[in-house]
């Protein structure tokens, strides 16, 4: 299966921040994982009154790299793009030491709600401690000295997911939900397949020119990655449909296949990418399945889609 043109070439520069466009510094957390690639990006943005976009999980190392950054310069804001470990619990800290209001979509939410006897799986990475101080609405905008933030809702990843668009300069803090080095995880309940193609279709009507993700170097051409992106999974989809009518009963079996060149340490992950799909093709009346769809289930093609 062809995969968009992934950029793995990146350097983090732990500890220093990095300018990555007018008046945008980056910071990355010394926090690499196959899910963090190289660590989570913090953003400063501004002059000498700034906003911090996800302020990254609680480090000591990385708090004080932060606070060295801002030295001298007023903290208004801090902007969270999602309630995942490696993103938010940082803000507290943050909050304490400037005053700065934190901003954020809302608290942590699944996607929907736990079907009997389930479990899930992502629970302890949710930051379901982080209450926004504003809750920014989709499209609203909060003002700064020299710069102004949007809230673009791109629900996906997980149920409150934004991203956040520097108004007037064609960028946009893309978070997890548009990354150069990888595709998103899409969990179910967390996340859910169908937003995120959604939140895709909304992305793709704007005319950006840069992404700064949450992990990562900048996506330079947005447009063209993300028709790129929304292709993969629409290929996914096909696979898993291929593999049901082909036989396979069990996620477990299709995982086998499908991500058979995939690192294994991700197969737990791709399952539940594989579930994300099968919600979706069962929203669409294409799979079926007895009770509700899970990790454990078993799966046919629809009487009149073999």
């Amino acid at each position: 299966m062809a995969d968009p043109a992934f950029d793995l070439e990146f350097q983090p520069a732990y500890g220093t921040p990095v300018k990555v466009a007018e008046n945008v510094q980056r910071l990355t957390v010394n926090n690499p994982s196959a899910f963090t690639f190289h660590g989570t990006n913090s953003y400063i943005v501004g002059g000498h009154s700034v906003a911090v976009i996800d302020p990254g999980p609680e480090d000591e190392v990385h708090f004080q790299a932060l606070m060295r950054a801002l030295e001298g310069r007023e903290v208004t804001h801090i902007f969270v793009s999602h309630t995942h470990r490696d993103h938010s619990p940082l803000a507290k800290r943050l909050k304490a030491a400037t005053g700065a209001v934190t901003v954020a979509e809302g608290p942590h939410r699944a996607a929907r709600p736990l079907h009997e006897g389930e479990r899930n799986p992502f629970a302890e990475s949710a930051d379901s401690d982080f209450v926004p101080d504003l809750a920014l609405g989709d499209n609203e905008t909060v003002t700064g000295d020299g710069w102004a933030l949007t809230a673009l809702h791109t629900p996906g990843h997980t149920a409150n997911h934004a991203a956040f668009a520097l108004d007037r300069d064609g960028v946009v803090f893309s978070a997890d939900h548009v990354m150069a080095w990888a595709t998103t995880i899409v969990a179910p309940p967390d996340g859910a397949m169908s937003d995120y193609m959604a939140s895709l279709d909304r992305l793709l009507e704007r005319d950006d020119r840069l992404f700064l993700p949450g992990h990562g170097g900048p996506v330079n051409d947005p447009a063209a990655f993300m028709r790129g992106l929304r292709t993969h999974r629409r290929m996914r989809e096909k696979a898993v449909l291929t593999r049901i009518k082909a036989g396979d009963r069990t996620i477990a079996e299709m995982v086998k296949v499908i991500y058979r060149s995939t690192d294994p340490r991700l197969h737990g992950a791709a399952a539940l990418s594989v579930l994300a799909h099968i919600e979706d093709l069962i929203e669409k009346g294409l799979v079926e399945t007895d009770g509700p769809p899970s990790l454990t289930g078993l799966y046919l093609p629809r009487q009149g889609n073999v």
